[in-house]
């Protein structure tokens, strides 16, 4: 059960109403997360900014590795939303989230997203060296930021405890024991 309320578009502030309109308009439909966090714009336009990292990561990284990285920190979180989210993502462009085929970048993106989420103040050398060795400067702050994001998201997901929405339900992870 949702601890929050989605707002409603026809009850909603002329600002709100357009935050709504660009979301369909952009995405053909807007989110019960996205819908939570518009009862507060400045917190719905921080995590928003989650696109900008996205629209930045993806020219070096790809959209695959990007959404292996989001799943991974996803998964680790146990987001039941955005894990899904990704799940999605990667079933429907043909991928086997439960066991994709990845490249080194790839695997090392995973577990980096998988330590970040689970100890991020316990990451080995060794994988910082290896992300040193891969990427920039630069880009490593991005990605991090984009990690921070991406916690940041299921964070929210998970303690406001938002509705899964309907259009993933059939992308769910299978529990251990069922098929």
């Amino acid at each position: 059960m949702s601890y929050l309320p989605l707002t409603e578009y026809e009850t909603s502030p002329e600002e709100v109403r357009r935050e709504y309109d660009d979301q369909i308009a952009r995405q053909g439909r807007i989110t019960n997360m996205k819908r939570t966090l518009l009862h507060n714009l400045p917190a719905y336009k921080a995590y928003m900014e989650w696109y900008v990292l996205r629209d930045q990561l993806v020219p070096f990284l790809g959209e695959r590795t990007v959404s292996l990285f989001s799943y991974a920190i996803s998964n680790a979180n146990n987001c039941l939303i955005c894990s899904t989210f990704f799940r999605k993502i990667l079933i429907d462009s043909g991928d086997d989230p439960d066991n994709p085929r990845l490249s080194e970048t790839e695997r090392l993106l995973m577990d980096f997203g998988h330590a970040i989420a689970r100890n991020p103040g316990e990451i080995e050398e060794e994988m910082y060296k290896k992300i040193g060795e891969r990427f920039s400067t630069e880009e490593i702050v991005l990605i991090i930021a984009f990690a921070g994001i991406m916690a940041a998201t299921n964070l929210f997901n998970t303690v406001a405890k938002i509705p899964l929405d309907e259009v993933l339900y059939k992308y769910q992870k299978p529990r251990e024991g069922t098929k």
